[in-house]
């Protein structure tokens, strides 16, 4: 580890807190090592917040380190006496909170073994409701081990009122450690071996530049016309500098969800109009000139026209568009795109790079990677470099123009350009692909060795692919050919794929062909931890464009958002009980309302209920935050796996719980009409609940919650006719979770507990189909209109009855010996004997009611079936 590396693991280890480390700085390494100090069997560590790839990545790390007691991951697929022998055995274990959360409900944890709690991600904390349930059921009872916390998003700790302060509040943690890059322990360990990097401002084109000019002033239109509309509103922040970043879009959406329905719906257009703004420059600066020129012609719609927010009839439009379409075709209207500048700047930085490796004296196969954003970026240089800029060009022409558009200059022809197409179909086969590598050879194709072939000619089979290193014939290339490694930041959604890349080839040249801050500190590291290494670090970007405005803008944001943690840090508050470790730690207090005749405080007694209300939840509703307060209210939970409802309040109240997209994808697909006929059939209360988020208004919206396809009235026509289907089916409103515990606190006073065994049983005989093997759906439902039939007593005449008949020819004290109950049996029995108006009794003759018994005896037949 380097020295700040080293410091940052020793305090972290002698004391509980919450690690913030800026974006590269190597967490990953620290965390590492963490795991590492405590893999033995004698300690049992349970890691949260981690993902897959996470979890991989760390094993890896252990695995080449030598170390014997690896970390294990415990998933859904282990059974609960597997993941009860695991933690008995000890060692690290990566959990989910989710499995965690049920594990420690049902008392499966050893707590009093638990050595400790390592929280990825803490950033993710306030939003991750099954980590944050979990630490709470663990600091309860378990006062001894600890909880160390790590994150590398700053930005997210400061966005929101007292982020930091509830973060830590509900980690469980007292202290606070910064690592920021202007740190002065981490410049000087950085300083020691700087690479040699090369910064190339590669110089737009005029029209490049023209489109930008014009993006930027459309967007400072948009800018103003909000902050007219809007001066209610809190927008000091939206400008035209921070428009341009991805991340400032999301938290201004978070901002404005809460109020989105009190929004007009000009500006809901012009904030939407704005993230398309956004995306074309975007586009503009990392996309080819076919490329921005297609997105830019998805404008151009009636549709849009009508409903953009007025940007398109602006001076600046008629600016962008000519100058779009210029870049793509010459004055006579033939295709001739223009050659995007970096592509250029690459090709001169790989030769480049071939020729100085001639010059050394110890010869080594140079190994070259080229970093991206996305696996679009990857494609797009593979092709460009294998097929030449303007074959690729004319290809990228073929597919994503009109073909009525597309005309070949005149020097091409017909037949060549229909086998470069048809050849070049096989490639959408690797737009899928994350990463690619190739080698650069001497070679040059027949026909180009006059003066007057063009460079992009010279260049057009220097590339060559292969799918990995161990194809290539080392022993037969020259030792001069380097290799290509063209990869994104993110292989296959993989964090820490820079990482595995640098590990795995060891660059000694590196290509940044765009701008990122977490992968520049990762390469200074990489430097740092091989110092043998004569790294060269190439820095691609166009000067002056926006490109760099935005690298500059998220640098100038982390730095700020350090700022301000650190300003919270000598002003923050907090309390001495805040770790969780004390007996009367008010965190842990169970929630009471006001009235409540119980103390809370530290010099209160409370008063311990005699016994606690009961709710038995499904354990797929451990993913949402209701289960978590339902416990802080005094509630004990019991995880169960329901094939009934999500909630069972009592013997005869269910509850299905739906958040409003859940709602709209039932109402969809018609689940919900199963599940309401599931509890209407085995519940005499049955409940719909719809949940809204707390976060944003409590109301339909339309377009807003659903899909552009599904109407506000038709959500709610098709509520309306459940409820008509369901007349006994109750629709309960909340406006977020806690005003759903308090509702489910109310609904269970007085209520008779509800018993976990019994509510697993039910629907259990559906969900395997042995009832619908058993009984005819449609003859169930209408056995349960008759007169006396329950939910409880449905099944036993289901079962003990043999027809309509048979339970007309039944005794009063058979049916109540068969019913179980007296004055259920008393109603049956007389909706079989009693006459209902002397009307009827007229018209009903003899040959009519055999007739009835015939039709009873086949009706009551088909329920067998």
């Amino acid at each position: 580890m380097l020295e700040y590396e080293n410091q940052m693991f020793l305090e972290i280890i002698h004391e509980d807190g919450l690690v913030v480390v800026a974006k590269g700085l190597g967490l990953e390494t620290v965390f590492a090592n963490i795991l590492r100090a405590y893999t033995d069997p004698g300690n049992l560590i349970i890691v949260l917040g981690t993902t897959g790839h996470d979890e991989q990545y760390f094993i890896d790390i252990l695995k080449g380190l030598g170390i014997k007691h690896l970390p294990r991951v415990v998933t859904c697929e282990c059974t609960a006496d597997e993941r009860e022998l695991m933690y008995l055995e000890g060692g690290v274990l990566f959990l989910s909170g989710r499995i965690l959360v049920v594990d420690l409900l049902k008392n499966r944890v050893p707590l009093k073994l638990v050595t400790g709690v390592l929280v990825y991600r803490a950033h993710n904390i306030l939003n991750s409701y099954q980590e944050a349930f979990a630490l709470r059921l663990y600091r309860q009872s378990n006062k001894t081990g600890f909880i160390k916390a790590f994150s590398n998003s700053a930005l997210a700790l400061t966005v929101g009122f007292s982020q930091v302060e509830r973060i830590m509040k509900a980690l469980f943690v007292k202290k606070l450690h910064l690592w920021p890059r202007f740190h002065a322990l981490v410049n000087n360990s950085l300083g020691k071996h700087k690479p040699d990097v090369i910064e190339l401002h590669v110089k737009i084109t005029s029209k490049m530049l023209n489109i930008q000019t014009s993006l930027l002033d459309i967007m400072n239109y948009v800018i103003k016309e909000l902050k007219k509309l809007n001066k209610y509103l809190d927008l000091d922040e939206l400008t035209v500098e921070n428009a341009i970043s991805k991340k400032y879009h999301k938290q201004l959406q978070l901002q404005l969800d809460p109020l989105w329905h009190q929004l007009s719906a000009t500006t809901k257009q012009l904030l939407s109009d704005l993230k398309t703004l956004r995306g074309l420059l975007a586009c503009l600066t990392y996309e080819d000139s076919v490329s921005f020129y297609s997105m830019l012609n998805c404008l151009r719609t009636m549709d849009y026209a009508v409903k953009n927010s007025g940007w398109l009839m602006l001076d600046s439009v008629d600016i962008l568009f000519q100058n779009a379409k210029e870049r793509v075709y010459s004055g006579k209207n033939e295709i001739k795109p223009e050659i995007t500048p970096k592509w250029t700047a690459l090709s001169e930085v790989l030769l480049e790079i071939q020729h100085q490796n001639k010059k050394k004296i110890n010869k080594e196969n140079e190994k070259i990677l080229i970093l991206v954003h996305d696996r679009n970026l990857c494609y797009q240089l593979k092709n460009y470099l294998i097929m030449g800029a303007n074959e690729y060009l004319l290809y990228e022409a073929m597919k994503k123009l009109s073909h009525k558009e597309v005309q070949k200059p005149n020097n091409e022809k017909n037949a060549e350009g229909e086998t470069a197409t048809a050849e070049k179909t096989e490639e959408n086969e690797d737009e899928e692909k994350d990463t690619y590598m190739l080698t650069l050879s001497q070679k040059v194709p027949e026909g180009s060795q006059s003066d007057s072939a063009s460079n992009d000619d010279k260049n057009l089979t220097q590339f060559e692919e292969c799918s990995q290193i161990a194809e290539l014939d080392l022993t037969n290339t020259t030792i001069d050919t380097p290799i290509i490694l063209i990869q994104s930041l993110k292989k296959n959604g993989d964090p820490m794929a820079l990482q595995r890349a640098l590990a795995e080839h060891m660059p000694n040249n590196i290509i940044m062909y765009v701008a990122d801050i977490s992968a520049v500190r990762q390469i200074e590291v990489y430097q740092n931890n091989n110092p043998s290494i004569d790294l060269k670090v190439y820095f691609l970007i166009y000067g002056g464009s926006v490109e760099e405005q935005e690298y500059l803008t998220s640098l100038r944001r982390e730095k700020e958002a350090f700022h301000l943690l650190i300003n919270a840090k000598t002003k923050m508050v907090i309390p001495d009980d805040q770790d969780g470790k004390t007996e009367d730690c008010l965190s842990l207090a169970i929630q009471k309302d006001t009235d409540d005749e119980t103390n809370t405080r530290k010099g209160g007694v409370p008063i311990q209920p005699e016994a606690p209300n009961t709710i038995i939840v499904d354990m797929r509703e451990f993913r949402s935050e209701l289960p978590a307060i339902l416990y802080t209210r005094g509630m004990k939970i019991e995880p169960v796996t329901l094939q009934v409802g999500d909630y069972i309040l009592s013997p005869d109240i269910c509850v299905e719980r739906k958040s409003i997209s859940d709602l709209i994808g039932s109402l969809n697909s018609g689940r919900l009409y199963n599940q309401a006929i599931s509890m209407t059939r085995h519940y005499s209360k049955a409940m719909l609940l719809i949940e809204f988020d707390p976060n944003k208004p409590f109301c339909f919206q339309g377009y807003y919650y659903a899909s552009k396809d599904i109407k506000n009235m038709f959500i709610t026509s098709k509520l309306q006719l459940l409820t008509l289907h369901f007349p006994r089916l109750k629709l309960v409103w909340s406006p977020g979770p806690h005003a759903t515990a308090q509702l489910f606190e109310e609904l269970k006073q007085g209520r008779e507990q509800p018993d976990a065994a019994k509510a697993a049983e039910i629907g259990m005989e559906e969900n395997k189909q042995i009832a619908v093997e058993k009984f005819n759906p449609r003859i169930q439902d209408f056995v349960a209109k008759l007169p006396g039939i329950t939910t409880k007593n449905l099944q036993t005449v289901l079962s003990k009855g043999q027809s309509l008949d048979h339970l007309n020819e039944l005794k009063k004290e058979e049916l109540t010996e068969m019913m179980e109950n007296r004055n259920e049996a008393q109603m049956l029995y007389n909706a079989f004997h009693e006459k209902t108006s002397p009307v009827e009794e007229k018209s009903n003759t003899a040959g009519k009611k055999t007739a009835t018994r015939g039709r009873g005896r086949k009706l009551f037949t088909k329920i067998k079936q």
